[in-house]
């Protein structure tokens, strides 16, 4: 027996989102107990974290329960929607090659680079004076 929803994990830069996914008559996304309208709080990123669902064009609909932490508003978005394009891949192997395409599997590698001794910031240098 199937187990009755399908768990997966996305990461972006610091934050971690983690969800479970599970048939429903309609779909709905919470994220940490809220609503994603209501968590995200721009439009913009309630369609990012949204765009992994419109894009796989999914016929059943899905019921979202997700745990969102660390990083910021924006890094979190983006790893709700890496999670939701690993969960629907396996719910449906199908809907694959569309969101490989969109890169949606793909886990964004950029980070905030690390501070240098003798410098102000990763690469800012203080002001250099001829004398």
């Amino acid at each position: 027996m199937a187990t009755p929803f399908i768990t997966a994990v996305g990461r972006r830069k610091t934050a971690i989102v983690s969800i479970r996914m599970s048939v429903a008559p309609k779909s709905s996304i919470l994220v940490n107990g809220k609503n994603v309208k209501d968590y995200f709080k721009t439009n913009e990123r309630a369609n990012i974290a949204e765009e992994a669902l419109t894009k796989a064009e999914s016929a059943e609909h899905y019921a979202i329960i997700a745990h969102a932490e660390g990083g910021g508003v924006a890094a979190q978005a983006d790893a709700l929607r890496h999670a939701i394009s690993r969960a629907i891949v396996k719910a449906e192997p199908n809907t694959r090659k569309v969101l490989k395409a969109a890169q949606f599997l793909k886990r964004d590698p950029r980070a905030k680079e690390r501070k240098k001794p003798g410098l102000k910031k990763a690469r800012k240098a203080p002001q250099w004076s001829k004398r």
